[in-house]
């Protein structure tokens, strides 16, 4: 029977926790990893509905992206996500950043979203370790085709982006919160800039160069990996069911 401990170190094997950043709290948050699994649900985030789904799929552990305990909690309060993952007696376990950083991790998925060739590392957090990425469109694109290109391939809601002067070839990405390598991307030679997220004073630099910045969401640009991220567990662990979420869904609504 395979517990949430076999499935704690197979991810830690491609994605090591202590590669995670220093700011970050990814591994097993909740359980103490002899909990056995049969079945196991995947999602980016752990909400209450998401341990509901569990819960009703009779599912003993939940991998997410994003940590469920992220800063001390000073008290468990009842309907919220730590707290029923443990009345539930549902284990936890969460890569963060670590997977974002990882070969076949979030930044890699994302990479692939776009179809993008020829991939290589645009900034290193330590040695070895890719922060963000850069690859080469198979056809080049005008900024406002990207843009669209960018919001199918991830099949994103929305997205916002800026409109720069030039052609797309080669394209920098960071998932999630990247907006701060922008000026990393400008100088490595990018044409156009992808992540999840970006502040007004980035829009208007980007704007003022007549860069393209496209901000898919940081939904979108992470989701990405929880897929491959199942079918990977199920090679390995076949005997337990993997199941991808159906009700953790991008929490934003665009009009």
């Amino acid at each position: 029977m395979t517990k949430a401990l076999d499935v704690y170190q197979y991810i830690d094997s491609f994605a090591p926790f202590s590669h995670a950043m220093d700011f970050d709290n990814p591994g097993l948050l909740v359980g103490d990893g002899s909990e056995k699994v049969s079945t196991a649900v995947l999602a980016l985030d752990i909400t209450p509905d998401v341990v509901e789904e569990a819960k009703q799929k009779g599912a003993q552990l939940i991998i997410s992206h994003h940590p469920v305990i992220f800063t001390p909690l000073k008290k468990l309060i009842p309907g919220t996500a730590p707290y029923e993952l443990v009345r539930n007696g549902i284990a936890a376990i969460c890569a963060h950043t670590n997977l974002d950083m990882a070969h076949g991790g979030v930044n890699d998925c994302l990479a692939d979203g776009l179809e993008l060739t020829n991939i290589r590392t645009l900034k290193e957090y330590a040695p070895g370790f890719r922060e963000a990425l850069m690859g080469d469109l198979k056809t080049p694109m005008a900024p406002l085709e990207f843009a669209r290109f960018v919001k199918e391939a991830l099949h994103a809601d929305g997205l916002r982006y800026t409109k720069g002067n030039k052609q797309i070839r080669t394209v920098g990405l960071c998932s999630g919160g990247g907006i701060d390598l922008l000026e990393t991307a400008m100088q490595m030679g990018c044409d156009a800039f992808v992540t999840g997220e970006s502040k007004h004073n980035f829009l208007v630099e980007a704007n003022s160069c007549h860069y393209t910045l496209v901000d898919a969401g940081h939904f979108f640009t992470e989701d990405v990996v929880i897929e491959p991220l199942r079918k990977k567990l199920e090679t390995r662990f076949p005997e337990v069911c993997w199941i991808k979420s159906v009700v953790m869904k991008s929490p934003a609504f665009y009009l």
